[in-house]
């Protein structure tokens, strides 16, 4: 005779899954599945096909795209080399009206900054050359004083902006020349526009010259590791969200680094592993008295905790125990199956009474 469980054998189960958890904001659905769960060299190459062949603006267009990827709340241009969070800063600009094209000191007018100079990839070399992911409205004198030289730490400037940025002999440890750190507040804005770069042009750089960070788009090591110092000690700002989206909708690419930060240290970190998120509860466990045993059945789960999906399961641990627990530390491990059938027979030889525990293994595709 077959028989739902009943009061003599009570079943918990508990499910979790391997998986990154991605706070992702304003994509389109589905915009990274292809990228879930990879590390390294392969998460780098499956972003690069996701950002690549992205819509080419003009150069003169540029202009008219500040007005929504680099607007101010107040309506002003948000110039990274002049702008102090918090604070007042030493000058502001209205778009259009201060576009300028030379200055002899700050506060003149702003340009369009290539923050990965474009002397590093070859000059006006299109689609680099107006990617705007890479390029940003700042003050005319201080994007001439930055120049094409690298970002990096400066211990001692020869040179200070108005807002703090700072120009002389790097201090950062691998590289000693001439370098332009920018304020604190916007260092990981760039840390991120250069893993950016470093991806969308990932082997399509043969032709570039690369400069002391890069050799062509691949990032120099003492670079790596300030970027990633500098992406970390400061976060993705409501800033950043919003210029992503409004390049978006520009030239139909976002700049994942943004999208989810802990593609940075999944790629260039190789201690980083995606931390495991929990299956959604299955509500439908069964068990039943069949010939040779208790036949425990459960159907697939399809999503994490978070409502993502989807999900790869490769197998089940089998946990019993004699008293009530949620977890399957204290329970007794009957088996682990390695295959994707969603049942389990437990053989008349073993205890029946007590606490069942099924554990999913997997990960998220």
């Amino acid at each position: 005779m077959k028989s739902r469980f009943s009061l003599m054998t009570p079943i918990v189960v508990i499910l979790s899954v391997f998986a990154g958890n991605l706070p992702l904001w304003a994509q389109p659905p589905g915009y990274y599945d292809s990228a879930e769960g990879l590390l390294g060299a392969e998460l780098q190459t499956a972003l690069h096909q996701i950002i690549d062949n992205h819509t080419v603006l003009t150069y003169a267009y540029l202009w008219t795209a500040f007005y929504t990827t680099d607007d101010k709340p107040n309506g002003m241009v948000w110039d990274i080399y002049s702008d102090i969070p918090g604070g007042d800063p030493p000058y502001e600009y209205q778009f259009g009206v201060d576009q300028a094209g030379s200055a002899s000191g700050e506060g003149e007018g702003y340009n369009r900054e290539h923050s990965f100079p474009r002397s590093w990839f070859g000059g006006e070399v299109l689609p680099m050359n107006t990617d705007i992911n890479m390029i940003y409205p700042t003050d005319v004198y201080v994007n001439s004083m930055r120049g094409s030289y690298a970002y990096g730490e400066v211990a001692s400037p020869s040179w200070t902006s108005l807002n703090g940025s700072r120009r002389g002999s790097c201090s950062t440890p691998g590289y000693s020349g001439t370098a332009f750190e920018p304020r604190d507040d916007f260092k990981g804005d760039l840390a991120r526009t250069y893993f950016y770069t470093a991806t969308r042009y990932l082997g399509e750089d043969g032709a570039w010259p690369g400069g002391p960070m890069s050799n062509g788009a691949v990032l120099l090591p003492w670079a790596v590791e300030m970027l990633l110092a500098w992406h970390e000690a400061d976060p993705v700002s409501q800033k950043e969200i919003d210029r992503n989206t409004a390049v978006w909708a520009l030239q139909q690419n976002r700049n994942p680094f943004i999208d989810e930060p802990d593609y940075a240290p999944a790629i260039y970190d190789p201690e980083f592993q995606w931390e495991a998120v929990p299956l959604a509860p299955i509500t439908d466990l069964t068990l039943e008295i069949v010939s040779g045993g208790v036949l425990l059945t459960w159907s697939a789960p399809t999503e994490d905790v978070n409502g993502n999906s989807p999900v790869v399961i490769e197998g089940y641990e089998i946990h019993h125990s004699t008293v009530p627990h949620f977890t399957p530390s204290p329970a007794t491990l009957l088996d682990t199956i390695t295959w994707e059938n969603y049942w389990y027979l437990v053989d008349f030889s073993g205890t029946l009474s007590g606490f069942y525990v099924v554990v999913g293994l997997g990960h998220g595709v």
